[in-house]
């Protein structure tokens, strides 16, 4: 996208309109019988083979939940792009679910900042939102929304701790 990966982005070098691209993630048979017992949505369009092949979509679908959640994973946590200034995700907007997401489909998150202001309570904090697309491995857009996260203006303590070098027990 707009921006060459980097971990570790400042609240300085952030600025509406930035773009990303998450890395790819392909969703298997395993990603769908996990969800189904985490969540405990064990519909036939999921878990059934026989069921799906007859449904409108022909074979199995992943949950849709299933794509929000894996999106989320990676867009901050396993790029890193935000980790000196993400503190907390605040919500999601607008999410619509456009295309099913099939097993052996590979996803990937466009993301790109559409708003970025100060925080009126938190003066060392901002609200950032971003407008995010779930896209597949042909680049069929499967899902998109919003979603936004507060973010540090000054460095955050718990990654500076993170980076310590660790304390050797002496001889």
């Amino acid at each position: 996208m707009g921006n060459p990966a980097r971990l570790g982005y400042t609240y300085a070098d952030l600025h509406v309109g930035m773009s990303f691209r998450s890395p790819g993630r392909t969703i298997t048979d395993a990603d769908l019988v996990a969800f189904a017992g985490l969540t405990g949505d064990y519909s036939e369009l999921h878990t059934s083979d026989v069921y799906a092949k007859n449904s409108e979509f022909g074979r199995r679908v992943a949950h849709g939940m299933l794509g929000l959640a894996y999106a989320h994973g990676l867009m901050w946590a396993r790029t890193g792009e935000l980790r000196e200034t993400a503190i907390a995700f605040l919500g999601i907007g607008d999410w619509k679910f456009l295309q099913p997401i099939f097993v052996g489909d590979t996803i990937f998150v466009n993301y790109r900042i559409a708003e970025l202001r100060d925080s009126k309570s938190r003066p060392t904090q901002a609200i950032a939102t971003f407008d995010v697309e779930v896209v597949d491995q042909n680049d069929r857009v499967v899902q998109r929304g919003r979603k936004t996260l507060l973010v540090s203006k000054v460095p955050l303590a718990a990654v500076e701790a993170s980076k310590a070098p660790s304390s050797s027990p002496k001889e």
